[in-house]
């Protein structure tokens, strides 16, 4: 796929984020069926299933949430992708939910997690049950985070699958207990699926990358104690979980989905210089991070489609130009859990 120099603006950037490769529709034609995105209304889910649809047309794409975003049913059925309102913490919700062969869970629970911490597990532990059980006959691609695993030193290349779950913090533990969910009903039921540990999504309205250019531009220090992280254009993190339906295990394994270890010293860097001014920086880069190893998952998918010096580059220019964000920081700086 080609890649523009620029995005003109959100409507622009969805387009180019929900183009489909050849790749996809050929793994998608392993995976035959309807596909139903639960919890289509985050950050990802809506240019994720605009990118199913625009990938296997002739299927139906079904989309559940609560559609609190005003507009966002109204986008999702101009795209072709059915919409359906549901409380995922609803048995009776789920019941009424039609079978689908092919099941994308992005549902779940991270920042305001401090102060709820109940309602946090609920939706991180309870839904997944909830949805295994209701949906035991399907392939179950379930999004899961990185954040499952403990700080691993910078020069160790990263946490690989095998690495045991032992993460910091309320809201790390209640995606492993995510993560447990889906595994107890797969052995229980011989339910195929994959864990997709995805790390930093990138968007040119939130991410790490966009964080650090707010930062960046308003002089502001950049902390350093986080010093590294894996990111990914969000179009292929969406992009590799749909795949992932042609590559499911029964019982279900875990996947790390990201790019490769960024510096975040040199991406501030690299971003102030296309933005023409001089990064602040505090602190100094901690011997450990959130990091992990995408070895298994490049072996499946190639290589990212979008590199580092592409994705500074849009962030660079969407930032100056003053468009859309979502106002919803990543907090990648946070090493005790708390959200």
């Amino acid at each position: 796929m080609t890649f523009p120099e620029r995005f003109s603006d959100a409507e622009h950037l969805e387009d180019v984020m929900s183009t489909p490769s050849a790749d996809l529709m050929a793994d998608l034609a392993r995976a035959p069926g309807d596909i139903m995105v639960l919890g289509v209304g985050g950050k990802m889910g809506p240019t994720l299933a605009r990118m199913a649809k625009r990938a296997a047309r002739d299927r139906r794409v079904i989309g559940v949430a609560r559609f609190s975003e005003a507009g966002l049913r109204a986008r999702l059925e101009a795209q072709g992708i059915e919409c359906i309102a549901a409380d995922l913490l609803s048995r009776e919700a789920l019941a009424a939910l039609p079978e689908a062969p092919n099941i994308v869970f992005m549902a779940g629970r991270k920042f305001g997690s401090r102060g709820s911490e109940w309602l946090t597990w609920a939706m991180n532990a309870h839904v997944p049950a909830l949805v295994a059980e209701r949906f035991r006959a399907a392939r179950i691609v379930a999004f899961s985070t990185a954040c499952v695993y403990p700080f691993v030193n910078v020069a160790g290349g990263g946490a690989r699958e095998e690495l045991a779950p032992t993460p910091p913090g309320e809201y790390a533990n209640s995606c492993v207990a995510r993560e447990r969910m889906f595994e107890h009903f797969s052995h229980r039921f011989g339910t195929a699926g994959r864990l997709i540990r995805l790390s930093y999504a990138i968007d040119m309205r939130y991410g790490v990358l966009h964080d650090l250019a707010a930062k960046v531009l308003a002089g502001e220090p950049v902390d350093l104690t986080m010093g590294h992280a894996n990111i990914i254009w969000q179009g292929d993190a969406n992009e590799w979980a749909l795949r992932s339906l042609a590559h499911c295990t029964a019982p279900t394994s875990a996947l790390n989905v990201s790019g490769p270890v960024i510096s975040i010293r040199a991406a501030a860097e690299g971003l102030a210089r296309r933005l023409g001014v001089t990064p602040v920086f505090a602190g100094r880069e901690a011997e450990s991070a959130w990091l992990i190893n995408c070895d298994r998952a490049r072996a499946l998918f190639g290589k990212p489609q979008v590199s580092l010096d592409t994705l500074l580059d849009w962030t660079a220019d969407w930032t100056s130009r003053g468009m859309d964000s979502l106002g919803k920081p990543t907090h990648f700086e946070v090493r005790d859990g708390n959200y």
